[in-house]
């Protein structure tokens, strides 16, 4: 069976012929690249497919990219915004392709900024991601990352808090030249319902008081909610975005998880029973299994 999402990790190995020393999970995998740094001469077709993780790319040169079901040429500067739900792929960059790309998981906002990145039209699965740039754009867009890089490279305490406010510039930027028509539209039922359900999981975030639970944390509990059947929700979810329901919502509370550990005192119990776990060895069973390392020893990295 033709496989249907690429994880980051895959995405380093085949790029790199190695595993990452880069991911960091505790600032959502965050990486940036100058283009011509590491496609030099790459003549292989890139795989057309979704990828866990978001990029955004500022690129120079001719192309066509394929995203979902469209194939768009694109020429001169032009900035791309890539998510998890929509495969897509380029033809093969040549050696006089230049310009950058950053790649990060939906937590790197998550565990700070708490930005919704599902909700923007830039990362709609009806967008269309990709914006011509005047040079005066190009020039500014050009400029944040090599921002970008520059904290990337550095060892200041704060870079990741500097870095996702560089990448929120180049988002609100572009969603400036977003034409109001492009805003999210669903395009049939499943899209409907993967937005309703997308939008009643993230209501339930931030969690900012040990007062709050996140209660509806299981694909029947959301289906019972919004009045569908389990299976109809799950063969919903997984047409619209290639993953399955289960594995949103685990991704969804890793994060918050992440979020609490480092941005609160809250002890491991009381961030346990706000995130819905009936026992602390549950929640500590579960964190482990999902990030390869127990909610203490994540604290106190």
């Amino acid at each position: 069976m033709a496989k249907s999402t690429e994880s980051l990790a895959e995405f380093y190995r085949h790029k790199f012929d190695k595993d990452s020393e880069s991911m960091n999970d505790h600032n959502g995998s965050f990486d940036v690249f100058r283009i011509e740094e590491i496609f030099q001469k790459k003549d292989s077709r890139p795989n057309y497919i979704r990828r866990d993780f978001y990029k955004i790319m500022l690129y120079q040169g001719e192309n066509t990219f394929h995203y979902g079901n469209k194939s768009i040429p694109i020429t001169g500067n032009t900035l791309v915004f890539f998510n998890p739900n929509v495969p897509y792929a380029s033809d093969p960059l040549g050696g006089d392709d230049k310009g950058y790309f950053c790649i990060f998981r939906d937590e790197f906002f998550k565990i700070n900024l708490r930005l919704r990145l599902n909700e923007l039209p830039l990362f709609s699965s009806a967008a269309q991601p990709v914006f011509s740039l005047s040079d005066q754009e190009f020039l500014e867009a050009k400029t944040t990352f090599e921002k970008i890089i520059t904290e990337n490279n550095s060892l200041y305490n704060y870079r990741y808090e500097l870095i996702r406010n560089y990448v929120s510039e180049l988002i609100y930027n572009a969603m400036k030249l977003q034409p109001s028509k492009d805003v999210l539209k669903h395009s049939d039922a499943c899209s409907r319902i993967t937005n309703v359900f997308s939008d009643l999981l993230e209501r339930q975030f931030p969690i900012e008081s040990i007062s709050q639970r996140f209660e509806l944390r299981s694909p029947k509990a959301i289906a019972e909610k919004l009045c569908i059947h389990v299976n109809h929700l799950n063969r919903s979810i997984k047409k619209t975005t290639g993953r399955t329901t289960s594995s949103q919502i685990t991704e969804r509370l890793i994060g918050e998880a992440k979020g609490l550990l480092i941005h609160t005192d809250w002890n491991i119990a009381e961030i346990s029973y706000v995130l819905g776990f009936e026992d602390q060895a549950h929640f500590n069973r579960f964190f482990k299994k999902n990030t390869s390392e127990s909610p203490t020893s994540f604290r106190q990295v």
